[in-house]
């Protein structure tokens, strides 16, 4: 029997990215439902009753929801193509440290660069949250090494390249040299929608915030 696997996802989700990203890495064929989160499917409510949020992933009528337990379940399953977490137990931590570090630490900053007018001091923090994870990559092509993998993923949809007056080239070359090496590949940039879009709704939601 062929896996049936269904996403309930938004397009301006970068939580979802990650997801897409990971299917996309393991070549796994999904439908993907749209959500309008302004008026929630059943089916959402049904497969996330306690968050009621997207991205959930649904594999033979079973739900998953949280992007990166998500990401770890779709690579414990499909674990023959394209490993996203390191096979060593203290390697896998330290990935696992890292992605919470970006859910807990980049996430804010970027909420609070581009939808307050805290913009200024939460630059300097998402800089200063780049330089942590630029320490952590080091020299090395990705996160994990010479592959592609997990903290690479869970970072880089929320990867914010220009910014009020902030020079990422100037603070921060080598992640620009790892962003542009991510946005690459074809798993990765299928994955993100229409930039220019994203832009509208970005300047749409601001607006509607009352932030210039």
């Amino acid at each position: 029997m062929a896996d049936e696997v269904t996403l309930l996802n938004a397009w301006t989700s970068p939580f979802g990215i990650r997801v897409r990203i990971a299917l996309a890495e393991k070549g796994i064929n999904y439908e993907l439902k749209e959500e309008n989160l302004q008026d929630k499917s059943p089916l959402l409510l049904q497969m996330n009753p306690v968050h009621k949020k997207i991205p959930v992933l649904i594999h033979n009528g079973k739900s998953i929801c949280e992007s990166l337990i998500i990401v770890q379940y779709i690579d414990e399953v499909w674990k023959e193509t394209s490993p996203l977490l390191p096979s060593d137990p203290h390697l896998r931590a330290q990935a696992r440290f890292w992605a919470d570090f970006v859910d807990k630490k980049v996430f804010d900053c970027v909420k609070r660069i581009l939808f307050t007018k805290d913009d200024k001091e939460a630059g300097k923090e998402y800089i200063e949250c780049l330089k942590l994870l630029e320490g952590e990559l080091g020299e090395k092509p990705y996160f994990g090494g010479e592959n592609f993998g997990y903290v690479d993923l869970s970072f880089i949809p929320f990867y914010l390249q220009k910014f009020g007056n902030f020079s990422l080239e100037a603070e921060c070359p080598k992640l620009i040299t790892w962003a542009k090496r991510c946005l690459q590949k074809e798993s990765v940039s299928k994955s993100f929608a229409d930039l220019e879009k994203v832009g509208d709704f970005i300047e749409q939601r601001r607006k509607k915030l009352g932030i210039e």
